[in-house]
């Protein structure tokens, strides 16, 4: 049995079409159960899953509300509500492809040592790509994800994103569930909390993998693509970083403000290489992003 987790925060725009497009899925309605967690939304979301729980009677469709502000406490509720043995979390800003859910169960059927796995996601803007998109800005404005054509285990350092991921629920009684402290709450964009789950993974030897026909399409609203946002959220970035690496230990923290120095050495190299193309404004935004990063890294804030 699949449990699709849908974690969700004042999307009523998003959230009947991201349901449905679960549904429209080539997999047995019978074989999973979508669980809804309403994370305390306050516009016509509830009223969204109502619609669709009346057109596709057929699926199992828990509803919960989730009254602890954040997404790790709505993905924990998650877990807890569901009953299957596979939990797969979609964004609630997204669609996926109709193989979605029979990958994922073909794959773990398959490979009793995987224990994680997630496939690519791919931005679908609401507006036009703004010029000062590139390869590094994009994965970090939109989350785009994609390693390829084949199935591989992810190379070391690289996850599944956490709009498109799924486990086993054993992995949970494990390494235990998301760090409540981690994670968007509201409008903070605070994160980090898939990277801590998936280093104590990797900590306790467990393996993910990518597979390409898991397809997760990530809708890009004009509001993500805004000077203020970009700024929000890459200052989040380095506040939970900061936080991430200090709850191990100050070690940590301070091997990672090392890497951030090296980063920037490379942020520095990258400025060149766009200024000798004359994309000084892709190149303006990578020394913008990593400036706010540090800034992040080296605030005494938990919350962006």
């Amino acid at each position: 049995m699949i449990s699709v987790i849908l974690c969700t925060y004042n999307r009523d725009k998003y959230i009947y079409n991201v349901l449905k497009s679960v549904a429209d899925n080539d997999y047995p309605h019978d074989q999973y159960e979508i669980v809804l967690v309403n994370n305390n939304s306050t516009d016509g979301t509830e009223k969204e899953c109502r619609r669709f729980e009346a057109d596709y009677p057929d699926i199992t469709f828990r509803y919960c509300v989730e009254t602890s502000q954040g997404l790790s406490y709505a993905r924990n509720c998650g877990i807890r509500q569901s009953t299957g043995d596979l939990l797969v979390y979609v964004d609630d800003d997204a669609t996926v492809n109709k193989e979605y859910l029979s990958t994922y169960a073909t794959f773990f059927a398959q490979h009793p040592d995987a224990v994680a796995a997630g496939g690519p996601i791919l931005p679908v803007y609401e507006t036009e790509e703004p010029k000062w998109m590139s390869h590094y800005t994009r994965q970090l404005v939109t989350g785009k994800l994609y390693l390829g054509d084949t199935t591989r285990e992810f190379p070391r350092g690289a996850f599944p994103g956490g709009g498109n991921a799924c486990y086993r629920k054993s992995v949970f009684d494990t390494v235990g569930l998301f760090n409540v402290e981690l994670g968007r709450k509201g409008n903070s964009l605070i994160g980090a909390e898939e990277k801590d789950l998936f280093d104590k993974m990797t900590t306790n030897g467990m393996h993910f993998y990518y597979l390409p026909t898991a397809i997760l399409y990530h809708i890009i609203p004009p509001h993500k693509l805004t000077q203020d946002y970009f700024d929000r959220l890459t200052f989040g970035i380095g506040v939970s970083e900061r936080y991430r690496t200090l709850q191990i230990s100050k070690g940590k923290y301070l091997n990672r403000l090392f890497k951030e120095a090296i980063k920037w050495g490379g942020t520095i190299v990258l400025w060149f290489s766009f200024a000798l193309r004359l994309q000084f404004a892709k190149g303006n935004k990578l020394i913008l992003f990593r400036r706010n990063v540090t800034r992040g890294l080296l605030s005494k804030q938990k919350k962006a």
